[in-house]
């Protein structure tokens, strides 16, 4: 299968998530990335281990957001390979990094000196908050950036404390705006022969991410949330909607009328303002759902086009005919021999399932490639 993005070469200085996870969906679709890396220690992602575990030398959440990728190794305060990076940017489409805002021009990277070199460039700029204002030398860590967005207080329950989600919500979400902007401008340059750069921040991809409900709140009077007492799923969203526990598990039920769902179930007295009682109501319906196994209920409410679901952990998940189906994992492999196992891109390109094979670079893999193809060495 041909790839969209074949022939186009990516420079990524970005470390950590949210840049290398564009430059891992760009992989996907064919670009060639190459990661330009401090030599010795490389992307400090390669040291950020999730559970403590690594393969070879490197963090496995590394290999998950690096693969199908080359390893350039260049110090950047060496003006020897300075100017190897510039014969590299001379031959790339796109760049992108994600250094705090004033790093890129101290080492002589910055947008105008780069356009100087390849006027098409497309210059992809990862931060924290931006690159002006109050916050803009803050770290720009996922954590940070859900904590000061607001999403923590739409998640678990009125009298709970605020709850982040449990991933890099802020990062995957970025990295994926940053991608759809290069996209963006390389149609545009398609159109104008242009470069242009494209910026993006962990904190307006997290206030994007809420753009439903920041909208709710710019107009019902500037209310905050209000999260349900029990079962809460949906800070904005009136009874049914929460996941239920059951006898042997739990239930997720969708928006639906109240009335409907409770005649189908047997549940009396499930009338009420859904959202001002959905307290009580959410109290009633979760007493009643567990005295029943998840299976009772599905087989009730499925039939009946009534919108819930079984409440999967991985393990489950991963053992239904209907994940199997979808075939997400892949087995991604290094020369040594090492091995990873992950899942594949999410896109399909004329019906068919991207995959490659191809691992994590070891840092400075591609050095002696590069030296031959665009040093002259």
């Amino acid at each position: 299968m041909k790839l969209p993005l074949e022939g186009l070469t990516v420079l990524e200085f970005s470390q950590y998530l949210a840049g290398p996870y564009a430059g891992l969906r760009l992989a996907d679709l064919g670009a060639r990335v190459i990661k330009v890396e401090r030599p010795g220690k490389g992307d400090a992602c390669r040291q950020l281990a999730t559970k403590n575990l690594y393969v070879e030398d490197d963090s496995l959440v590394f290999h998950t957001i690096n693969r199908n990728k080359e390893s350039f190794a260049a110090n950047l305060k060496d003006p020897a390979d300075v100017e190897k990076v510039k014969q590299l940017i001379a031959t790339a489409d796109v760049m992108t990094h994600n250094f705090r805002p004033g790093v890129m021009e101290k080492i002589g990277l910055d947008y105008d000196t780069v356009k100087a070199i390849q006027p098409g460039i497309i210059y992809g700029t990862v931060t924290g908050y931006g690159k002006v204002g109050p916050w803009k030398d803050k770290p720009g860590q996922d954590l940070l950036a859900q904590s000061m967005s607001g999403l923590t207080w739409l998640t678990g329950t009125a009298d709970g404390p605020p709850v982040p989600f449990g991933m890099a919500t802020a990062d995957m979400l970025c990295g994926t705006h940053l991608a759809q902007g290069i996209l963006a401008a390389l149609v545009q340059k398609g159109r104008t022969g242009q470069g242009t750069t494209v910026e993006v921040s962990l904190l307006e991809s997290m206030i994007d991410f809420q753009f439903e409900v920041l909208t709710t709140h710019l107009n019902d009077g500037g209310r905050l949330p209000q999260r349900a007492k029990v079962t809460n799923a949906h800070a904005y969203l009136g009874a049914p909607y929460g996941i239920y526990p059951t006898a042997d598990g739990h239930i997720a039920i969708a928006m639906g009328c109240l009335q409907n769902l409770g005649k189908l179930i047997g549940c009396e007295g499930l009338v009420g303002d859904a959202f001002a009682e959905r307290d009580v109501l959410q109290e009633k319906l979760a007493a009643h759902l567990g005295a029943q196994r998840t299976q009772h209920w599905l087989d009730i409410l499925e039939p009946a086009d009534y919108w819930c679901a079984d409440v999967f952990n991985y393990a489950r998940l991963m053992e239904h005919a209907g994940y199997k189906t979808l075939e997400m994992d892949q087995l991604v492999k290094r020369p040594s021999g090492a091995t990873v196992k992950t899942t594949r891109c999410p896109i399909r390109i004329d019906g068919e399932r991207i995959f490659s094979d191809r691992a994590a670079p070891v840092l400075g893999e591609a050095n002696e490639r590069l030296e031959k193809e665009v040093f002259n060495g």
